[in-house]
Parts: C-alpha cells; sequence; structure tokens
C-alpha cells in the first residue's frame, strides 16, 4: 500500500514563480489567497509505459510497479543532439497517477487541467474513460468533482497517442512534417480546487466569446483606456443564490486604481455572464518598449460578503490596430519602424518539446536580450511562454496548428475550428498577443475554409483590437486585413502586410545547403557567414535577397517581419535538424545573434531583458581567423584598438542611413596573426587584446576586449540560467555549461576534448548515454548538460572532467549551486519522487532490425524523396525562399 499523499504546502500563497523575476499562471490565473481557489502541481510521480500495455492498463488495480517513475512535463525519452529524420518515437504511451486525496478537498469543485497531451489522448479516472481529446496544443480538462473515492488511493490513467493520424490537425504525417510531434504528457498537470459557486474555466465551458474572465479595451490613449469586463460564474451548490463580483484593477505594488462590483442571480446548476467596465486615467500602456502588466482580482462574494472564489490576472492596456498603407498604430500612435522578430518551435536538445515554465521564461528572455520584439508561434504555445512575453515585452502572433496539409473529411474542417475557438479563449487575455493566424500556413484548403476562421475570430474575439491574418496569396485572403509573406510589387492599397518567414537560403528542398544554415561546431568564418546573410549579404550583391537591411527599406504598409528561425531544432522530413538558428538548440549563441542584439535601442530601459548600448567583437584571434575584425554594436561610434598602445579604428555611424538601424562594422586588413605570433614570443600577451568601445554623444558607454585563447587549462563551469534559480519541484531543469579555458579564463574554441558530467545532490542529470550526451563533446568550446531538480531543495554539485585525461591536460572542474523550494502545492507521494529518473525500460529504438524490416525501410526511405517534391511545391508556391 502506498503511502498517504505527502501535500507540500509552500510558504508563499500566491503567485507561483520566481521572486522579482518570472511569474507563471497555474492553470490559466495567478492564485490569490483566501479565495477557496487553490492550484496543486500534479506533475511529479507519473507511473510511465512506452507502447501499448498489457491487460487493462486504466484499471485500478492494474500492476504498474514495473513501469518508469517520471516526471511531468515528459516527452517519452530523452533524444540525442542530432534527431532529425523521424528518429523520435511515435505511438502510444500510458501513464498512470496514483494519490489520495486530503480530506480537505471533501465537498469541493476539482478539476484536472492538462497543459498540452501531444496526439490523440484519453483520460480515465478510477477505471472509468471520462475524456477523449483530439490535438497536442491546447488543454485537455476533467471534472473530477464527483469521481475521487476519499480514504482510498485513486487513479488518473492516461493513453496518449503520437502517431499519425489525418483526422485532426496537425495531420500530417511526420515523415513529410518540417518539425516534430514528439510526445507525452508535455507541459504541466494541474488539480484545481474551488468551492461550488466558481469563476469558470473558458476552455472547458465551451462558450462562444464567454467562459471564464474576458478583458478588452476599447478607445486607448494616453490620456484614457476603457478596460471591458466580463465573468463567467457556475453555481453548483444545490440551491440557487445571489453573488457579487469584485474587480479591482492594481499596480504590480498593489495600489488599487479602480475598482468596480456587479450584483449576479445564479440558479442551481446553471451559469451566467456579468459585464463591467472600467474607465482609467493616463494608464500605463504596454508596448515592448515598456511592458507595463496591471494586477486584476476578480473575487466572487456570497450574500454574506465572505470571499468564496477569486484569482488574479495581469492585463496589460493596449491597443493594436493595422491602418493599412499607414500600417501598424500601436496605443493610438503610429508605431516607428519595424517591429522584428523571430519564428520559434518549442522543442530542446535532449528534452524535445517537454520544456518546464523555466526553460519557456529563457527563451523569451534570451529572444528579447537580443531586441527582438515579437515571436511567430506555430501552434498554441506554453501557457508560460506566453506569461513571459507579457512580462518581458514581446509580441506573440499566435497559430493555429497546421502545415501543408487539408483533409477534405468534415472531421478534420470541424477539429480545426474547434482550435481556433480555444485557441482564443486560451490566450486572448493576454498583453502580448499580436494577432491571430487561424488559417493553416502553407496548405491549399478551399475559400470557404478561410472565410469561417475569419467568422470564428470575431466570433470568439467581438472587440476592438482583434486581428486575424492569413497567408499572402491562400485561399481566401481577400477576407483579411492583414496579410502575411508579401510579395512587394503586389501589395495592395487596402491591405497591411506582415513577412511571417524570412531568412533563408537553400539551395533546394532535398540537399538544403544554406549560408543560413550554420551548426554553432562549424566554427568562426560559417557563423560570420549567417550574421552577414542576415543582414546584409553584400557578397550576395549579385543575387539581392530578403535581409534586415531590405526589409527595414520597405514601406509602411510592411509593419515587420519575422525571421526563420531563432533555434536549431529537430524536423521530422528531413536527415538534418534545422541549423538556421541564431542559437543552437541548447541556447548557445552563435555569432548572428549578437548582430541583431546590435539592432536593438541603444538608450538604457528598465526592462527585465538586457537592453541599451552594447558593443561586441565577433573575432577570436585564431591562426584561422579572418584579416578583417568585424564588430556589432548600436552606439553612434565605435573605438577599436589593436593591442595595448597600438593602432586604434575608428567607425562612425551614417544617421542619414535608411536601412537596419545597425550596419555591420568591418575594419579592414587589422589582423594579422604573425604580428600577435611576435607579441607572445615577446612575452607580452597581456598587451595583446582587443578592446572595442561603443559611444554615444562621445562618451563611452559600452566595451568588449578580447585576448587569443592561450593553453587549455582548466574547466569552468557556469549556469546558463537568466537569473532564474533552480525550482526544487521534481521537474524544473537548468542548463551547466563546460568550458575549457586558458589560464586567463579566454575559452579554448579550437578544442575537441570529450567531457563527463557527474552530479551529487540534489539534481540528476537528463539524457546521459542514452541520449549522446554523457560524455558530451566539445563543441566550439562548451560542453552543455541539463541538471533536473529532484523534489527537495538543496546543494547540487556538477563535476566536469575529460573522458580521457592526462598530466599535462586540464584538471576536472566543479560548480556548487542550491535549488530554492517551490513554491507551489504538489500532491506527490515522497516514495515515488525518490524513484523518479531512474530507467526501467530499454530504448526500443536501438534495437536491431531484420533483414525485411531493413528493406521495408529503404523503400520507405525512397518513397519519402519522392513526397519531398510535394513539400517543396507548396513551400514555392507560398513563397517560402522568394527574395523579392
Amino acid at each position: 500500500m502506498r503511502k498517504l499523499i505527502l501535500f507540500i504546502i509552500c510558504v508563499l500563497v500566491g503567485i507561483h514563480g520566481y521572486a522579482g523575476m518570472a511569474r507563471f499562471s497555474t492553470a490559466g490565473f495567478y492564485e490569490l489567497p483566501n479565495t477557496g481557489r487553490e492550484a496543486y502541481s500534479l506533475n511529479q510521480a507519473w507511473r510511465f509505459w512506452k507502447g501499448e500495455a498489457d491487460g487493462t492498463p486504466y484499471a485500478v488495480d492494474y500492476d504498474d510497479t514495473d513501469w518508469e517513475v517520471v516526471s511531468v512535463p515528459h516527452g517519452l525519452e530523452y533524444l540525442p543532439v542530432e534527431a532529425s529524420g523521424c528518429a523520435n518515437y511515435q505511438g502510444v504511451a500510458w501513464y498512470r497517477k496514483h494519490f489520495t486525496p486530503a480530506d480537505s478537498l471533501k465537498g469541493k469543485q476539482l478539476f484536472v487541467h492538462f497543459e498540452g497531451i501531444m496526439g490523440k489522448s484519453e483520460v480515465y479516472v478510477n477505471g472509468s474513460l471520462v475524456k477523449k481529446h483530439y490535438g497536442g496544443y491546447l488543454p485537455v480538462i476533467v471534472d473530477l468533482s464527483t469521481l475521487l473515492k476519499f480514504g482510498e488511493e485513486n487513479v488518473i490513467a492516461v493513453k496518449a497517442d503520437n502517431s499519425d493520424d489525418p483526422t485532426y490537425p496537425v495531420g500530417k504525417e511526420q515523415s513529410m512534417l518540417d518539425f516534430t510531434y514528439f510526445g507525452g504528457i508535455y507541459r504541466d498537470c494541474w488539480l484545481v480546487a474551488h468551492n461550488d459557486v466558481f469563476i469558470t474555466n473558458a476552455n472547458y465551458e465551451n462558450e462562444v466569446a464567454g467562459g471564464g474572465l474576458f478583458v478588452s479595451y476599447d478607445k486607448v490613449s494616453e490620456a484614457q483606456a476603457t478596460v471591458n469586463l466580463k465573468a463567467h460564474v457556475r453555481n453548483a451548490s444545490g440551491k440557487n443564490c445571489r453573488v457579487t463580483v469584485c474587480f479591482a484593477l492594481k499596480t504590480p505594488q498593489g495600489k488599487v486604481v479602480k475598482e468596480t462590483e456587479k450584483k449576479l442571480s445564479l440558479k442551481n446548476g446553471k451559469a451566467a455572464h456579468t459585464t463591467a467596465s472600467m474607465v482609467v486615467g493616463s494608464p500605463s500602456l504596454w508596448s515592448p518598449e515598456s511592458p507595463y502588466l496591471y494586477h486584476l482580482d476578480i473575487l466572487v462574494k456570497d450574500a454574506s460578503g465572505r470571499v468564496i472564489d477569486g484569482y488574479r490576472q495581469r492585463i496589460g492596456i493596449r491597443s493594436i490596430e493595422f491602418k493599412k498603407t499607414e500600417g501598424l498604430w500601436l496605443n493610438g500612435k503610429p508605431y516607428k519602424g519595424k517591429i522584428m522578430g523571430t519564428n520559434r518551435h518549442q522543442d530542446f536538445a535532449v528534452l524535445g518539446n517537454a520544456l518546464p515554465n523555466s526553460l519557456q521564461w529563457r527563451d523569451a528572455k534570451k529572444l528579447r536580450d537580443a531586441g527582438l520584439k515579437v515571436i511567430r508561434t506555430h501552434y498554441v504555445i506554453d501557457p508560460a511562454f506566453m506569461d513571459a512575453c507579457d512580462e518581458l515585452g514581446l509580441f506573440a502572433l499566435v497559430e493555429v496548428p497546421g502545415w501543408q496539409f487539408w483533409n477534405k473529411e468534415p472531421i478534420f474542417a470541424e477539429r480545426i475550428y474547434s482550435d481556433i475557438r480555444n485557441m482564443i479563449r486560451i490566450h486572448r487575455n493576454h498583453a502580448s498577443l499580436f494577432f491571430w493566424e487561424p488559417i493553416l500556413n502553407e496548405t491549399h484548403y478551399p475559400e470557404t475554409f478561410a472565410k469561417r476562421a475569419l467568422e470564428i475570430c470575431g466570433e470568439e474575439y467581438p472587440y476592438p483590437y482583434s486581428i486575424a491574418a492569413c497567408d499572402h496569396g491562400a485561399a481566401g485572403d481577400q477576407y483579411y486585413d492583414l496579410l502575411l509573406r508579401p510579395i512587394e510589387s503586389k501589395l495592395r492599397s487596402d491591405k497591411t502586410y506582415f513577412i511571417r518567414e524570412w531568412g533563408d537560403n537553400v539551395d533546394d528542398w532535398n540537399a538544403q545547403n544554406s549560408d543560413s544554415r550554420v551548426a554553432r561546431g562549424w566554427g568562426e568564418v560559417p557563423m560570420l557567414l549567417q550574421a552577414e546573410h542576415y543582414a546584409n549579404p553584400s557578397y550576395q550583391k549579385d543575387f539581392p535577397i530578403l535581409c534586415y537591411e531590405s526589409i527595414c527599406q520597405k514601406p509602411a504598409q510592411i509593419v515587420g517581419a519575422c525571421f526563420w528561425h531563432s533555434f536549431d531544432h529537430q524536423r521530422g522530413y528531413h536527415a538534418d535538424p534545422f541549423y538556421g538558428g541564431i542559437m543552437d538548440a541548447f541556447r548557445q549563441p552563435k555569432t548572428s545573434y549578437y548582430m541583431f542584439m546590435s539592432q536593438r535601442e541603444p538608450v538604457k530601459s528598465d526592462l527585465q531583458a538586457d537592453n541599451g548600448p552594447m558593443v561586441y567583437i565577433a573575432h577570436e584571434l585564431t591562426p584561422f581567423s579572418p584579416e578583417d575584425i568585424t564588430v556589432y554594436s548600436n552606439c553612434d561610434e565605435v573605438r577599436l584598438t589593436v593591442f595595448k598602445g597600438g593602432k586604434t579604428y575608428t567607425y562612425k555611424k551614417d544617421p542619414n542611413h535608411k536601412g537596419m538601424p545597425s550596419s555591420i562594422i568591418k575594419f579592414a586588413d587589422a589582423f594579422h596573426f604573425m604580428e600577435w605570433k611576435a607579441k607572445a614570443r615577446a612575452g607580452k600577451q597581456n598587451d595583446a587584446y582587443l578592446l572595442a568601445e561603443g559611444l554615444m554623444d562621445g562618451k563611452v558607454v559600452a566595451t568588449h576586449k578580447r585576448y587569443p585563447a592561450g593553453q587549455a587549462d582548466h574547466i569552468r563551469l557556469r549556469l546558463d540560467d537568466e537569473g532564474l534559480r533552480l525550482e526544487a519541484d521534481g521537474s524544473d531543469v537548468v542548463t551547466v555549461i563546460a568550458e575549457v579555458v586558458d589560464k586567463r579564463g579566454t575559452v579554448k574554441r579550437l578544442n575537441n576534448s570529450i567531457i563527463r558530467f557527474t552530479v551529487e545532490g540534489e539534481g540528476r542529470l537528463l539524457g546521459g548515454d542514452v541520449a549522446c550526451v554523457n560524455p558530451m563533446p566539445v563543441v566550439w568550446g562548451s560542453a552543455p548538460a541539463l541538471i533536473q531538480a529532484t523534489g527537495r531543495a538543496g546543494k547540487i554539485k556538477v563535476t566536469a572532467a575529460l573522458e580521457v585525461p592526462g598530466e599535462a591536460r586540464p584538471l576536472e572542474g566543479t560548480l556548487e549551486f542550491e535549488s530554492i523550494p517551490t513554491d507551489c502545492r504538489q500532491i506527490a507521494d515522497e516514495t515515488e519522487m525518490a524513484e523518479v529518473g531512474k530507467l526501467k525500460q530499454t530504448d526500443d529504438r536501438k534495437t536491431s532490425a531484420s533483414e525485411l524490416e531493413k528493406e521495408n525501410a529503404r523503400l520507405r526511405k525512397e518513397l519519402n524523396q519522392l513526397k519531398v517534391k510535394e513539400v517543396e511545391k507548396q513551400q514555392t508556391q507560398f513563397g517560402v525562399g522568394i527574395n523579392d
């Protein structure tokens, strides 16, 4: 008999997150104390089986003692960094959660909220099927209120199947897909408990333009703004009742800005909406440059004035308008310049799609650090990423899942329409919402679909500042005011345009060689060429392409663009990963990252993200480095010093330049290896450096100094955590970077060592030899490792040592840090939590294949090569790779 459930109650009851930084919602809300509403994490101690399970794995008494114990988010398996071409598992997987509910939950309304289960799923509670769901990007919510048994063990069983299925979006088989499905319960799972009169969940209720809390805006300006409120309250108390719904708009410091309340009569077993509005004078408006978030508290009080439900939403008051040839207007004013951003797939090295909230936030932070202001998400994204966008000043272009696939069977369209509605319901209150993309990407669908998709957007968001976009040239684009992927010669005066993808430059859709696709390990010159390709490739002057420079020269009618792509990522139909990211799959920056960073505004602000003036020397001072020294900076002037007391070069920005904000700076013929060799031979290593100084108004505001790397001396470890400490919730993950450095601490880029990691204390290494990441080869000077927290806060010691050490080779490096207590309640068995991460199943991808299976695989590969031609055809038809 398992132990009774241990409820770990946080000291801080309220918002789940990290002190002073990231704030993550739980099942779509931020908890307030003393409201009767509580959120519990169900992430820990799920029993897991990859594959079909014998017998009745949904039954309460099913024997799962041989199953692996895992935490969610969980992605079925850990994969090598190079795992494209359908290397991931597709098929059925089972999860089982055992728990005994605490007596304090008796009489409560109880909902289990899965933020995401990939593919088609079935949810069983105590042996009974209670929910079927089709699609991997929207929540799956189950009412447990009458299903749980108190005083005994309960079991929630989930069957997750990520195999190909054309009846629901995405629909396209993974072998022809340009990203990877992965699988599993790959987002958070919550148990939400509240009283029997409560604010509903919009995704559960299925009310058009309703359910839950709906916040919209009107007449937004610096002088005032109207905040419209709509709340949906359900009565399951067994009797009719009257309640008061109270709204309080507050500053982040807790000062009340506006308050209002509404009376509401509720019949037993029924739900009703109430509406209210607030006129806010001199509002602090949300924008990418100043992402101000108000706290909106909603409370439900009974007839005696007692609070019986409530929670908090963070909202940003803003208006977004696309005014045809005038372009983007934000908060009642024309937006200056282009709003530039990137596309993002959600997978991470080793983990696949199963990112904890902290990695979602770090992704957003790294992209905002680079000066990017909009993210195209490709499907309905993790709520934590949307929370991060709100907080960091990133617009999010949210899409319904779909790519190059249409099924004529009616069920397919019906499920897309459902996805559109629920996409809007889950993200409609976010300040960062830029516009919806409800159509299927690069797809030949009927015109009636495009028209109906737009109608649904209007039905679900019938208020100002809601915009939907369609691919330029796709069926039904005449119904949309905002079009994507324009060809300039075909701009129409009654439309506004946004470039959804640019920057990729493949030679053909089979080999896919490109100067935009550069693995970090290929070194200095390829990465410099990638950066120049994205910026303004002068070396391609006879073949002009769409780039940062040319986009910035386009008319205001083209409001901005998202380049392809932010991170290296795995793919389905192609054997190679996509290497076009400005960071690799572990989020380690390439040279192009700093080029993008140099395009941000040089004025320091109070953004959480890195901002203000910067200068970066993109030169490694190796014998193989270019003679020209490249520098990226957003300053008015850059001064480069070569050697102490040596030659000084100066660059001044052209104030009349009409293209990208900051051109690439090249100091020609400034590096000669033999001069550096002479300094070293003369014992003047400390004088041999490059110093770049960025100046504004004649004053130095940013500096960057580089020395050539000497002999490898030791291994240095650092946390790549963006200031977010590892949380001891059993699921959180942080990246640790091991770097081979010389005595001065300069990274030895030209190094091919192999490093083995060991972890002690309250952490565990993810992937290991199963994913070919331990030992880990050094790539361009560094080797990353993913460390997951246990369920207990405490010290963690990570050691990195050479796989083959020697007396004259660097000694091992160590890093000690501590995980912090989680501020989130958990429902987990301590004994089972201790079993998390202990592998009990073999990696079935490594089993040997029969000769027949090998021949079938060969034939499938040939067939896939033929199908790739159709992928190429659609990408060409929808403008991918067009250089106008």
